[in-house]
């Protein structure tokens, strides 16, 4: 049981004292320092005390190693991110730091692809992904790029870099935005989703490119989801096909034409 170390962790993080949360939850000092330090065990009511406190699930203070946690996923998890209170598991993401501690982006290229489907979650092949850093994300969340292949979500071109944010709830993931998926039969694949995980058990995958058909997946048959928040390509994207740009011209003329319309009937 983690629960006296995590507290202790949760609590020097916040920069507070025994006294401080000694005073929140109407507790002697002595009794806060007798959980910490693993020589008292707390009662149902304790448990849940500390839980509404830190906002975090009696099941993760109890069950996970808080201090295995990368800097992002303990952010996420006082940001009030625990994927207990939804009633999943947590997910604990293997993941390679520099010299400074701070959590790298790993890059995984189109023929490295077959080893991360099998190698995402050993440490000792993270480690060997050539890895860097964009001073425009957030230091507080966890970042992965992937080259993709193929033209299924053309405009972004075949060999393009995509970099996701780690999803650790998979139920959060929105309808008609863009994920990396991890998956056991197909590997790493890029693609729009529709969340039918509440319903269904169910996410259904859609290209960019309409001569793609929509697919469903089963969340067991998922290993990690990353959404999607920049490409880097050498390559500018394709032009819009022509009659998508004849559409849009339609559209634009029968604005001019209501618009001539109103001043008429004015």
């Amino acid at each position: 049981m983690y629960f006296a170390n995590n507290i202790k962790l949760l609590r020097k993080r916040r920069h507070r004292t025994q006294d401080d949360v000694a005073v929140a939850l109407d507790m002697k000092r002595s009794t806060v320092s007798g959980y910490e330090n693993g020589v008292a065990q707390p009662g149902i009511e304790a448990l849940v005390m500390f839980s509404q406190y830190y906002q975090v699930a009696i099941d993760t203070l109890i069950k996970t190693d808080l201090s295995l946690l990368s800097e992002s996923q303990l952010s996420q998890l006082e940001r009030g991110l625990d994927v207990f209170i939804r009633g999943s598991q947590l997910r604990i993401l293997t993941t390679s730091v520099n010299t400074d501690n701070q959590e790298n982006i790993e890059l995984v290229f189109e023929k490295a692809k077959a080893g991360y489907r099998t190698g995402f979650a050993d440490p000792e092949y993270i480690s060997v992904l050539p890895a860097f850093h964009l001073p425009f994300l957030s230091r507080e969340r966890k970042y992965r790029s992937f080259q993709i292949s193929g033209d299924s979500m053309l405009p972004i071109p075949d060999g393009a870099y995509v970099t996701g944010e780690f999803v650790q709830d998979w139920t959060s993931i929105r309808n008609r935005h863009a994920y990396i998926i991890l998956t056991i039969d197909d590997g790493v694949v890029f693609k729009v989703a529709e969340n039918r995980i509440e319903p269904d058990g169910m996410l259904v995958l859609h290209s960019l490119n309409p001569l793609y058909k929509a697919y469903s997946i089963h969340v067991n048959d998922i290993r990690e989801v990353w959404k999607f928040v920049n490409f880097i390509s050498p390559e500018l994207p394709e032009p819009r096909p022509e009659t998508e740009t004849l559409m849009e011209t339609v559209k634009n003329l029968k604005r001019e034409i209501q618009a001539i319309q109103t001043k008429l009937n004015l």
